[in-house]
């Protein structure tokens, strides 16, 4: 009977049978979650949140407490492996149409904000140099709102400077927001067995559907397995490889950064933040980087669902991946010619890419279908 049960439940699962390794990301991201939620919560057990003695717990959570090392460092480099499988997620959806299941998407898309959310307020807790810097730089754009912007700063800090109520506010938001996440995943997951996965081709796979174990399973614990073996290769070679070396300094207020940037997953909104001059238009910016995915369920004109038979999208979708890259690299150079003109190009073409893509699909559907 138990293995009636088990095989009905696979079979609930249909999925099929041409999807690639690119959409086991989502298996991977589900593995990081969970990975981030137990290192995070024996973390939480030893943290002090005070600006006393934050930074001084967390080197004792390294070097005094068994096998903190190893919880400390998977959680930190975790989050960079949780966002590098967040992008390549993204990327997979906007290159084969995933977006077009738009509950799916939108979903998706409010998920990510408040893992963005989460990670930022995790940045912050170690209360290093650069932590400090670059909550002080984020949270001031607050001001740049009309009229409440004041009133919003002082509440977020509780006080008139980042300090002591900060960092408690900080520490209980990035508590409390992964059990959110968790309740927004379910969600996203069960829209996606509701409306069901695309596939490369772009087509309806209703006609065409396997049980998802064996078939796929197999796949995810494959990419698992690489996922997992790389995350023990750096944290045991390379463990400081995605931190900041100002960060292994006291936060100090007096003592302003040479050069102040965000975690790497953060930099491509940073880049388009600072290459607007002003401080209201950069705000705005940075908050639509991430917003103006919402639009591609509504903005898709085209009559073909994947870029597998678009070659003019092919062109702008990897145009695109080659600008995030660029303004990424730029965010961590000095704001000085030349990278403040290459941050503004860069920055035009993202955009570009979602302004576009209605008229990209009008164009191609009157070269494939001119009657």
């Amino acid at each position: 009977m138990s293995n009636q049960h088990t095989l009905m439940l696979f079979n609930l699962l249909p999925v099929g049978t041409n999807i690639s390794t690119w959409w086991n990301f989502g298996s991977m991201l589900l593995t990081c979650l969970t990975l981030q939620i137990t290192t995070g919560f024996f973390l939480a057990i030893h943290y002090t949140a005070d600006t006393n003695l934050a930074f001084s717990s967390t080197i004792h959570i390294t070097r005094d407490i068994p096998y903190g090392w190893i919880m400390q460092n998977t959680h930190a480099i975790g989050a960079s492996l949780f966002f590098i499988c967040i992008y390549i997620h993204i990327a997979r959806g906007l290159y084969y149409g995933s977006y077009l299941n738009k509950n799916v998407w939108l979903s998706g898309t409010i998920l990510l904000m408040t893992l963005m959310a989460t990670a930022f307020f995790g940045y912050v807790l170690p209360w290093g140099q650069m932590s400090f810097w670059a909550a002080t730089v984020i949270t001031n754009l607050l001001t740049s709102v009309p009229y409440l912007g004041t009133t919003l700063t002082t509440w977020l800090w509780g006080g008139f400077s980042i300090n002591n109520p900060t960092l408690t506010r900080f520490f209980a938001l990035h508590f409390i927001l992964p059990f959110m996440i968790i309740s927004m995943s379910s969600i996203h997951i069960m829209l996606l067995h509701t409306e069901g996965s695309s596939n490369p081709l772009g087509t309806n796979s209703d006609i065409d559907k396997i049980p998802f174990h064996p078939y796929h399973s197999h796949k995810d614990i494959m990419m698992l397995t690489i996922m997992i073996t790389l995350l023990l290769t750096i944290m045991s070679f390379s463990p400081n490889i995605f931190n900041d070396p100002e960060n292994f300094s006291k936060a100090n207020p007096l003592v302003t950064p040479q050069h102040i940037k965000p975690e790497w997953y953060f930099l491509f909104a940073y880049g388009i933040l600072r290459s607007i001059p002003n401080k209201l238009g950069g705000t705005l910016a940075l908050i639509l980087s991430v917003t103006i995915l919402l639009s591609m369920p509504f903005t898709h004109t085209s009559y073909l669902r994947s870029s597998t038979f678009r070659p003019l999208m092919q062109i702008m979708f990897w145009t695109l991946t080659t600008t995030f890259i660029l303004i990424t690299w730029t965010a961590t150079k000095p704001v000085e010619p030349p990278f403040i003109m290459i941050g503004q190009i860069t920055s035009t073409l993202y955009f570009l890419f979602f302004i576009t893509n209605p008229f990209l699909g009008w164009l191609e559907n009157q070269i494939t279908n001119p009657c």
